[in-house]
């Protein structure tokens, strides 16, 4: 990973089971999931560092702060009561 780096993680809602969940291709084996996008990124705070250090990827770093960029997806529907059928 270059140093100065920003990563970047996806978080898309799983609306059946009502949360959110995280994974990223610039951290290996990330995948988490939390009810809230607050929960979401505490929970991030703890396994980015340790995922990047138990891949051997935090030394490669070079710098005292990981930044990391959160892009989150969600899609709802609306359903209208009262809509005529056609």
């Amino acid at each position: 990973m270059p140093k100065n780096r920003e990563i970047k993680i996806k978080a898309m809602w799983d609306a059946e089971a009502e949360v959110w969940i995280a994974v990223s291709d610039d951290v290996p084996g990330l995948a988490t999931e939390a009810e809230t996008s607050v929960q979401l990124v505490r929970k991030l705070r703890i396994l980015i560092p340790e995922l990047l250090e138990a891949n051997g990827l935090l030394s490669e770093l070079g710098q005292e702060e990981i930044p990391f960029h959160l892009l989150s997806e969600r899609t709802e529907i609306i359903r209208q009561t009262g809509y005529p059928n056609g």
